[in-house]
């Protein structure tokens, strides 16, 4: 009878440019890996936990990972007293042992010869993800193929080549991998390493935006965040819509009284020129021009919070800071007359990158206009920054948006496009993020899975802005929100106010439309009433307002006329005005705010921890 061979295994590897598998791939069939028990395995990840069991090698018979007090324990190995197994591990207990009793113990037993013993045989089990799910790895290695104080500190990196098996029984895990080869080890400084510490705030790991992506929440999100970017490609795609990148850098406010970061190359200029002291070093380096646009911005966005009886706060902080901005403006002009700059230390601002004034782009919405007008449907996604000195929960200095216009279309049909866009992104977060989304009701938000569901089966409600009032002022707010009321035509609705109306009176989504004309920028479209303009926000329970969106103002003569309202030089939008005397077509579109929807998704509360690298006033850091 011929002798049996032996089984000779071939590493499967499913990542094609890593040589590895994806945990994602031994998980994903739902038999917790079962169908690659018996075969050899390349994994690579980040350990996550980890234990040591000392022994001839013996491993337990359950899951290690496992805490219960019903554990079952190694054997210990027959030749190691338990003196012997402490003198191995700490180095320690053996120098103290030796200060009390010499080189023996008590009765004459000798404590250690002149031969050095070497270390006890041990298993290292370590808990394993790599990012590609949620589930983690049990790996187990031996001693004699790594020293276990080398793997086992949370965060060192692993590439490891062995067997899958069954655990026999199962409690976290139902499989494990048998290391045969250690391939590659990244060692970690566990005394500096920051995730070194269990359970660690949202807040305080916002300051390892480096490192938290290794936390299994922020990881969750990431990937949730993942997979609605690419359903927003998808969803357009099948739609015919065609993808357009926009302009970071641009010369024009698409709001027309937004705060904006300037951009400019002139500040290398006056780090070699010779700079005499003022009495207020906030002028420094600053334009008068820039100063007076300021004073422009600033005094609309008074204006506007004024219309709102709500908002006080934020009212009174924006008066300040426009008194500041008018301060800073006079003392530049009184300069200006009292001191002529020295032609030796003027610095001239043809000498900057650009000869005009430019801007971190606000939205990129007028310069998807111009492409509506010629390709139809079109969409674009990118990073959106606003220089607002405010601390919120639900705003950041740099947000990522999804700008669409429609060419040939009416305020309805950019309500109902909105409308299907997020039922289309929650429906395909809850078909392709499943664990992600079950770890995010366990861990963040409960009823996460249950509202997403909802939503995605109900109508919005559509509700005018008359009638949106007129539902505040009917309806009898606790004492948390009086201040929702007393609202009258005009006023502008706050953040508070349409949250209200979604979360308590309708309990469902809601889209305000036919907006006043004073309270949305100069290109919506004034609506035959004279009074109101066709905009529309989409409001989400828990989420507020993630959509804005209008139909744009095609008729030259209106949108003139309304930028001259406002106050906006036109030199700065002619090229805006061109398409308008070109072969103008209504349109209308929306942008999506799409931190703000995935802290719908979520049900985490501050938009900071949906963001990869987060800015926010006075945060830069990476």
């Amino acid at each position: 009878m011929a002798a049996q061979q032996p089984t000779v295994f071939t590493p499967v590897t499913f990542s094609n440019y890593s040589k590895r598998i994806l945990l994602k791939t031994v998980f994903e069939s739902g038999d917790g890996g079962l169908g690659f028990v018996d075969r050899k395995l390349v994994v690579g990840g980040w350990v996550k936990s980890s234990k040591e069991v000392i022994g001839d090698a013996v491993r337990p018979l359950v899951d290690a990972s496992v805490k219960a007090a019903g554990d079952v324990l190694p054997l210990k190995a027959k030749d190691a007293s338990c003196i012997e197994i402490v003198q191995s591990r700490i180095p320690i207990v053996r120098s103290l042992l030796r200060m009390l009793y010499g080189n023996h113990l008590h009765g004459g037993e000798k404590l250690e010869t002149n031969v050095d013993q070497p270390p006890l045989p041990s298993t290292a089990f370590l808990v394993v993800n790599d990012g590609s799910c949620v589930a983690d790895l049990q790996v187990v290695v031996e001693s004699s193929l790594h020293q276990p104080i080398h793997l086992m500190p949370s965060g060192t990196c692993i590439l490891v080549e062995g067997i899958l098996k069954r655990i026999p029984v199962p409690g976290k895990h139902t499989v494990r991998l048998e290391v045969e080869k250690i391939l590659h080890v990244g060692k970690v400084e566990k005394e500096k390493y920051p995730l070194s510490q269990k359970r660690i705030p949202m807040d305080v790991l916002r300051k390892f935006s480096y490192f938290r992506p290794r936390i299994t929440t922020v990881a969750s999100v990431m990937r949730i965040r993942n997979a609605s970017t690419f359903a927003t490609h998808t969803f357009f795609q099948n739609h015919s819509f065609l993808y357009v990148q926009l302009p970071t850098i641009t010369t024009t406010d698409s709001e027309g009284f937004s705060e904006k970061f300037h951009v400019t190359t002139l500040a290398t200029k006056l780090a070699g020129k010779k700079v005499e002291p003022t009495e207020d070093k906030e002028t420094d380096g600053v334009s008068l021009e820039t100063v007076k646009a300021a004073v422009m911005e600033k005094s609309n966005l008074v204006k506007e919070l004024e219309r709102s009886e709500g908002n006080k706060e934020a009212l009174a902080a924006a008066v300040q800071d426009l008194k500041r901005t008018n301060e800073l403006a006079l003392q530049l002009e009184a300069r200006g007359k009292s001191k002529p700059e020295s032609s030796k230390d003027k610095v001239n601002v043809h000498e900057n990158f650009f000869p005009q004034e430019t801007y971190l782009t606000v939205s990129g919405q007028l310069h998807l206009e111009t492409y509506a007008c010629a390709l139809g449907n079109v969409y674009s996604c990118g990073p959106r920054f606003r220089a607002g000195k405010i601390e919120s929960a639900k705003h950041a200095a740099e947000m990522w948006m999804v700008e669409v216009e429609i060419a040939f279309a009416e305020l309805e049909d950019a309500m109902n496009c909105a409308d299907d866009l997020v039922k289309f992104l929650s429906k395909w977060v809850l078909d392709h993020c499943v664990d992600d989304m079950k770890f995010v009701e366990k861990r963040i938000d409960k009823t996460s899975i249950q509202r997403l569901e909802s939503f995605i089966s109900c109508s919005f409600e559509k509700v005018s802005y008359t009638a949106a009032i007129e539902s505040l002022e009917k309806a009898t707010p606790d004492q948390k929100h009086q201040h929702l009321k007393s609202l009258k035509f005009g006023a502008a609705l706050t953040a508070d106010h349409l949250s209200y109306l979604a979360d308590t009176i309708y309990k469902k989504p809601v889209i305000v439309y036919n907006y006043p004309e004073g309270t949305k920028p100069f290109n919506v479209r004034l609506n035959d009433d004279g009074k109101t303009v066709a905009a529309f926000d989409v409001v989400l329970p828990k989420g507020g307002v993630v959509i804005s969106g209008s139909q744009k103002e095609e008729r030259l003569d209106v949108l003139m006329r309304r930028m001259g309202e406002m106050g906006l030089p036109r030199e700065q939008y002619e090229w805006y005005l061109e398409i308008h005397r070109h072969g103008a077509v209504k349109h209308s579109g929306f942008s999506l705010a799409f931190d703000r929807f995935l802290l719908f998704t979520t049900g985490l509360t501050d938009i900071k921890d949906v963001i990869p690298f987060p800015r926010s006033f006075g945060k830069a850091s990476d």
